[in-house]
């Protein structure tokens, strides 16, 4: 496989991306979905927090991505023993000359795996917090700004929770999307077997050329000034309204839902939407776009009242609710 990634604009960088897309697809197999909302995080500027099991390509997602993206990749594995320096960077002494000279850390690469980010105490969390949402890192009395092109793609594993520490709702937020990975079918099992086969022998070394920087940035102003019709604006906007002031649709709702989405929130869907109609080769937005991008900006964003944990409601039940109860246009 030998397509070409260039320099160029208007419809042309979609197909780019199409073409991108069908190839991580090739590379990550089973796991479309993953891939897809990859591409969207990219082209809306925005973070990403990734759960499933062990096993399931969520590091090589974002390493394969690094190889065909123009920048550089960094792997940080969270542990309990971390600290902030050893994300953000340091003042290194210079005997030489008596001075102080900051070495910056791994946060400031273009794509960062923040792996098991749950088993990092709160300072650390903390220290990634200020880089995701300000695009900065501050270190003594100076703050040093990260490259245009960030992108942090974090891994939480739903198995083991012991020696972990839950990410608060304010952390929570900054993600722009909340992705829930599952167990690829019987048929993407067995591709998987062959492309493991074929990288053993190294006969797997399909080509693409680098997505620059430049075509990535006119491609977010493409995603930017996509048409969305206005009552699909206010679809969207009653989608999140609905989920602070539930009891207007439902009464049994209002009683599973404690706090409802934020303008963040607002913000994340109508980024995420247009993304998800570019990426499908179209310049308007359709409610379906919005439905599609729902659960994965919101089900991080909403938190549950304890009757609902009582009643074994999750978040992905009480959004389904919200698309059946919000009429769309």
């Amino acid at each position: 496989m030998n397509e070409e990634i260039t320099n160029t604009t208007n419809g042309q960088l979609s197909q780019q991306f199409k073409t991108l897309e069908q190839y991580l697809s090739s590379r990550i197999i089973g796991q479309t979905d993953l891939v897809h909302k990859i591409l969207i995080a990219l082209l809306a500027d925005g973070h990403l927090l990734v759960e499933g099991a062990p096993g399931l390509a969520k590091t090589r997602a974002i390493k394969e991505l690094s190889e065909v993206v123009e920048g550089d990749f960094q792997r940080i594995q969270f542990t309990p023993d971390l600290l902030p320096a050893d994300l953000t960077g340091t003042e290194i002494y210079r005997p030489q000359d008596a001075s102080f000279t900051f070495q910056k850390g791994p946060l400031f690469h273009n794509l960062v795996l923040a792996d098991e980010i749950n088993r990092a105490p709160a300072k650390v969390q903390s220290a990634l917090l200020e880089a995701m949402a300000e695009r900065q890192i501050s270190v003594g009395n100076n703050s040093f700004e990260l490259p245009p092109l960030f992108l942090v793609m974090a891994t939480q594993n739903p198995i083991e929770q012991e020696g972990t520490y839950p990410l608060p709702e304010a952390q929570l937020d900054r993600f722009l999307m909340h992705i829930e990975v599952g167990y690829p079918d019987n048929a993407a099992e067995s591709a998987i077997l062959a492309l493991n086969r074929k990288e053993a022998l190294e006969e797997n070394k399909p080509s693409i050329s680098e997505l620059s920087q430049e075509s990535l940035f006119a491609a977010r102003k493409e995603v930017v000034s996509i048409y969305m019709a206005k009552e699909v604006e206010e679809y969207l906007v009653q989608l999140i309204l609905a989920t602070r002031h539930p009891e207007k649709y439902d009464s049994k709702l209002a009683q599973f839902i404690e706090y409802g989405a934020s303008p963040r929130a607002t913000i994340a869907l109508d980024r995420c939407a247009r993304a998800n109609a570019w990426l499908s080769g179209r310049d308007y937005v359709t409610p379906g776009d919005i439905q599609t991008v729902l659960f994965d900006t919101l089900r991080h964003r909403i938190i549950l009242s304890y009757q609902a944990e009582a009643e074994g409601v999750n978040s992905n039940q009480v959004i389904e609710q919200l698309i059946q109860l919000v009429p769309a246009p």
